[in-house]
């Protein structure tokens, strides 16, 4: 499935990403090949195939235990646009549409 210049836009105001002119042709060609790699994968034949377990069933993937590792929030909220003491200020996902 090829994606076009159209689609590239699309993609990127629903994300809200900023794509230069210059980079929409690249962007169309790589999200084109991942499209064409799930696809590819969505053809092999697994029939038969057992799934596998990374870890055992019945054991925890990390131990579940407090490393005592504390960042504090000043430094925490250091570098984002705007914080407030100890909380990160983010903009709204969904706006109302009528107020």
């Amino acid at each position: 499935m090829a994606i076009d210049r159209g689609e590239v836009r699309r993609i990127a105001e629903l994300a809200r990403l900023e794509i230069s002119d210059d980079a929409i042709e690249r962007v169309a060609a790589q999200l084109s090949s991942v499209l064409e790699f799930a696809a590819t994968l969505n053809a092999l034949d697994l029939e038969g195939c057992e799934p596998v377990a990374l870890t055992a069933a019945d054991a925890p993937a990390r131990a579940d235990e407090p490393n005592g590792r504390r960042l504090a929030p000043g430094v925490a909220t250091a570098g984002a646009p705007e914080a407030d003491e100890e909380f990160f200020f983010v903009p709204p996902v969904v706006e109302n549409l009528e107020p």
